[in-house]
């Protein structure tokens, strides 16, 4: 495997677990990880009280690219309410009890700094 896919997907990792930890931090229960359908992945699944959240976690390691939150366009986030659509029915949850959440990490220097942007409920 190409050394850069590897040092992606570990990365990745790594951001996903901080991101898990962070949700339960504030109060959420994760429910899955990586969850694939034929829209796509999401990577974390919670509950936040009765509302279930699609959670997208972004992480990088430095800021060239600019903040992780900026790789999360229009297109990405009208995909993932199709997928919370999914989930919200495989859970048996409401629609308007559904989220989108966006999950950025940043590993700079051995330092980890999390922001979580809540989405707007449908």
């Amino acid at each position: 495997m190409d050394p850069r896919a590897v040092h992606r997907r570990d990365v990745g990792g790594r951001g996903e677990d901080l991101a898990a930890r962070h949700l339960r931090r504030v109060g959420m229960r994760v429910l899955a990880r990586n969850r694939w359908n034929r829209e796509g992945e999401v990577d974390l699944l919670a509950r936040d009280g009765p509302v279930l959240v699609v959670a997208e976690v972004k992480t990088r390691t430095s800021l060239v690219r600019g903040h992780p939150s900026r790789a999360v366009t229009e297109e990405k986030r009208r995909r993932l309410y199709r997928l919370a659509r999914h989930w919200a029915a495989h859970y048996g949850v409401p629609l308007s009890r559904t989220r989108v959440d966006t999950v950025s990490v940043l590993v700079v220097g051995g330092r980890v700094f999390v922001s979580h942007e809540r989405g707007m409920r449908r």
